[in-house]
């Protein structure tokens, strides 16, 4: 009797994407407005529906976070961050370095972020094992997972550009949560996670 063998599957050349190809997908309608995707190591990535809690919590992340920092930094949620040529993700919120023009001339690059989270509930795979190396490498200096599912959050810090890491992790299920450019400005994690 021939014996079984289980082959792999084989993986189909592909082209990556640049940040101005994506561009160019939109401008020439290829891509709609509403569709909701994101650019990741050249990679087009689906991105899940936006639910009502998440919704809210993104709210409650801007009148907290954006709103306690009014004139020092600009909040920024669910808009387009560049890092490098072939990434563009859209993270839920971010608090980027102050400019009076507001990033009206250009998209934020890593260097123009102070904290950046995402809200996980079906995606809290994907936040940690694709966005938090992409993020590490490009040395965001401060990332947060809200863990819907788990009622935590997962607080990154220190980036290791290098080996696309995050030197410093902390889990915080309860109290006062501030980021460490602005540590005045707080949210209260029952509130967060009601």
């Amino acid at each position: 009797m021939p014996s079984l063998s289980i082959e792999a599957p084989v993986m189909a050349p592909h082209r990556k994407f640049t940040v101005e190809d994506f561009h160019r997908l939109s401008e020439t309608g290829i891509l709609q407005e509403d569709d909701r995707v994101e650019l990741i190591e050249g990679e087009l990535i689906d991105m899940a529906p936006i639910g009502p809690v998440h919704a809210s919590l993104v709210s409650l992340l801007v009148r907290r976070l954006g709103y306690g920092t009014e004139g020092r930094a600009i909040p920024w949620p669910q808009n387009p961050i560049r890092l490098g040529h072939r990434s563009e993700p859209q993270p839920d919120f971010a608090l980027l370095r102050y400019r009076p023009d507001a990033y009206k001339e250009a998209l934020p690059t890593a260097a123009d972020v102070l904290l950046l989270i995402e809200i996980a509930d079906s995606s809290i795979c994907y936040d940690r094992d694709v966005k938090t190396p992409l993020y590490a490498r490009h040395g965001i200096p401060e990332y947060w997972i809200i863990d819907i599912l788990s009622r935590q959050i997962e607080v990154r810090r220190d980036p290791d550009a290098e080996q696309g890491r995050y030197r410093e992790l902390r889990i915080v299920s309860e109290g006062l949560l501030a980021p460490i450019c602005f540590q005045e400005v707080a949210v209260d994690l029952a509130e967060l996670m009601r």
